[in-house]
C-alpha cells in the first residue's frame, strides 16, 4: 500500500517539474500572474507594483496596486511612461527613439528568472534602473534575458528585475506648489517602490529578498545589499524652487495661470496638452545641455540634502555652439557656477585650455571638432557631470566599504562623441555583449557573491585580471579597463586630470546652498 507521505511528495514533484505550467504562474498578495516560458527562462512582464499614476495621482507619490481576483497575463510589456521629445543635432545620430507604446499607466516591472531552480534554493536578485537623463527612458531598454542565460552558463544563477518609473515633469516636477504639497521626486519615489515590492514579492519568483543588487542608483538604504553605477555619480543637484520656472512654463502652456490651485489644474489638464507643454521644455540635447530641466532635486523629503554634501557626511547607502573663450566661461558661469568667484575664471579657464588637442574626445587631435569650444565643453561637462562625481564617491564611499572601478576605453561609433555616456552598458547588460563577456561577468559575479571578481576554478576570462579594490592604493586607485585589442581588458589607475576634477569638485561644492 502506498503512504500518504509518498503521495504528497509526488504531488509536490509534479508542481515543481520545470515542464509544469505552473512554472509560469504566480501568486501575489494582490492577484496571480501567467507569465511565459523562453528557452531556459521564465518571463513575467508588466506585473503593476502601484496604482496607475492619472487624476489625483498624477504628480503623486506612487500607491499599492488594486487587488483582483483570478489571473492576469503578464507576457507582454507594458507601455512606457511618456517620452519628452528628444530631437538630435544634425551631427548626431538618433540618441534615443521615444517608444511608440506610452501612457501615463506605466508603472509596472518585469521578472525574468531561469526555468529550473532547485526547490529550497533562493537566487539573488538584480534590479536594473534604465537612463535617460531623467528625460526618456523605459524597461524594454535592456530586456534581460541575456545576462539571465550567461549567468546560467557560469553556474551562478539570478533573477533579473527591471522597473518603469516616471520621467521628465510627470516625474521630477519641481516648485513652490509642489514643495508646499510635499510632492517632490515621485519617479525616485516609483523606484523605491518598485524596490520595496522586490523585498515582498520576489520570494514568489524564487528570489532572495536579502541578496538584492541594484544597478545604478536611487534613494533606496536596506532595500539592496551592493550596487553597481554605470554612467554616472551622485551630482550637485538643484534645489525644488530652483526649477520654479519650468512649472510655470508649463502652468502658461495649459492655460493654468489664473487658477486658484495651479497644481491641481496641471493634474486636470488633458495628457496631449501638457505632453505637448514638457517637449516645449528644454532637453539634455539643447543649450542648457546637462543642466536639466527635469531631474532629482534637494526638496528636504526625499532627498534632504545635496548628494555631494551626504557623501562628505557620511550619509549615503553603505552597501552647444560656443566659438569664443569668453563664450565658454559665460557658459560656465550661467549654467553650472554662478557663484564662481573671479580669482578662479583663470583657474578653470587654464584646467580646460583653449586648445582643440586637450578637449574631448581626448587624444584625438583636432579632429572631431564640430566648433571651436566643442572639444572643450565635451570635456569639462563630461568631467564636472561623470568622472569628477565618480571619482569624488569613489574615494570616500571605499573608506567604508569595497568599491571595484572600471575605465571603458574601447572604440565606439560615431568617433565625434568618443567613448560617450552609456556606451559601456551593452558590455555589462549582454545585450550585444562582446563575445568575451566579461563585464557581464562581473556584474553576475557581484549579484552572487558580492564581488566582482570569479571564484576559483571559473571559466570567466576575469580569472586572468587580478582586479583589486579601489581602496588598495590611494596614490594609485586600481580600474578594471576596457580596451581595444588582444588583451581587452587591463588594469590602469584613477589619476587622469586630478587636478582638473579636483577643481570641479571644490567649485561644486561651493555652489551648495547658493542663489542660483
Amino acid at each position: 500500500m502506498v503512504s500518504k507521505g509518498l503521495v504528497l511528495q509526488a504531488i509536490f514533484a509534479l508542481l515543481i517539474t520545470p515542464q509544469s505550467s505552473s512554472t509560469t504562474l504566480v501568486k501575489l498578495s494582490y492577484g496571480s500572474f501567467e507569465g511565459k516560458t523562453s528557452e531556459n527562462l521564465v518571463e513575467f512582464l508588466g506585473i503593476p507594483f502601484a496604482s496607475p499614476p492619472v487624476g489625483p495621482l498624477r504628480f503623486a507619490a506612487p500607491v499599492k496596486p488594486k487587488a483582483f481576483h483570478g489571473t492576469r497575463q503578464a507576457t507582454s510589456f507594458a507601455p512606457a511612461c511618456p517620452q519628452q521629445a528628444v530631437m538630435p543635432l544634425p551631427q548626431f545620430p538618433p540618441i534615443s527613439v521615444p517608444p511608440a507604446n506610452i501612457s501615463e499607466d506605466c508603472l509596472y516591472l518585469n521578472v525574468i528568472k531561469p526555468a529550473k531552480i532547485v526547490p529550497g534554493k533562493k537566487l539573488p536578485v538584480l534590479f536594473y534602473i534604465f537612463g535617460g537623463a531623467f528625460e526618456i527612458g523605459d524597461t524594454t531598454q535592456v530586456h534581460g534575458d541575456s545576462l539571465v542565460n550567461r549567468s546560467l552558463d557560469l553556474g551562478e544563477p539570478i533573477i533579473y528585475v527591471t522597473a518603469s518609473y516616471r520621467v521628465n515633469a510627470f516625474g521630477f516636477l519641481g516648485g513652490k506648489e509642489v514643495q508646499a504639497a510635499g510632492l517632490g521626486n515621485v519617479g525616485l519615489l516609483d523606484q523605491r517602490f518598485a524596490l520595496e515590492w522586490v523585498q515582498k514579492h520576489i520570494g514568489a519568483f524564487g528570489g532572495d529578498p536579502k541578496k538584492v543588487t541594484m544597478q545604478n542608483e536611487g534613494n533606496t538604504q536596506g532595500l539592496f545589499r551592493a550596487g553597481a553605477m554605470q554612467s554616472g555619480s551622485p551630482i550637485r543637484l538643484p534645489g525644488i524652487l530652483r526649477q520654479q520656472k519650468y512649472f510655470d512654463s508649463l502652468v502658461a502652456d495649459t492655460n493654468c495661470t489664473a487658477s486658484t490651485d495651479r497644481l491641481k489644474c496641471l493634474r486636470d489638464a488633458p495628457f496631449d496638452q501638457l505632453m505637448a507643454a514638457v517637449n516645449r521644455t528644454p532637453t539634455f540635447l539643447s543649450y542648457e545641455s546637462l543642466n536639466l530641466a527635469w531631474q532629482p532635486m534637494v526638496d528636504g523629503k526625499v532627498i534632504v540634502r545635496d548628494p555631494l554634501v551626504s557623501l562628505q557626511q557620511g550619509t549615503y547607502a553603505k552597501t552647444l555652439q560656443h566659438r569664443t573663450n569668453a563664450e565658454y566661461l559665460e557658459y560656465m558661469k550661467s549654467n553650472y557656477f554662478p557663484n564662481l568667484a573671479d580669482e578662479d575664471l583663470p583657474t578653470l579657464e587654464s584646467a580646460y585650455p583653449d586648445d582643440v588637442t586637450q578637449g574631448s574626445p581626448f587624444n584625438t587631435g583636432t579632429a572631431n571638432a564640430l566648433t571651436p569650444q566643442y572639444k572643450r565643453l565635451a570635456a569639462v561637462q563630461g568631467d564636472l557631470e561623470f568622472q569628477a562625481p565618480r571619482r569624488f564617491f569613489s574615494r570616500i564611499a571605499s573608506k567604508t566599504q569595497p568599491v571595484y572601478g572600471f575605465r571603458y576605453t574601447r572604440t565606439t561609433q560615431p568617433a565625434l562623441l568618443g567613448v560617450r555616456h552609456g556606451a559601456d552598458r551593452d558590455e555589462f547588460v549582454g545585450e550585444g555583449a562582446s563575445p568575451e563577456f566579461i563585464g557581464t561577468d562581473a556584474l553576475i559575479y557581484l549579484t552572487c557573491n558580492g564581488d566582482p571578481n570569479p571564484p576559483e576554478g571559473s571559466k570567466s576570462l576575469l580569472q586572468n585580471v587580478k582586479w583589486e579594490p579601489y581602496s588598495s592604493s590611494l596614490d594609485q586607485p586600481p580600474l578594471l579597463t576596457f580596451v581595444d585589442g588582444e588583451s581587452r581588458v587591463n588594469i590602469t589607475f584613477d589619476t587622469h586630470r586630478s587636478e582638473a576634477m579636483e577643481l570641479l569638485t571644490r567649485l561644486s561644492l561651493n555652489e551648495i546652498g547658493k542663489p542660483f
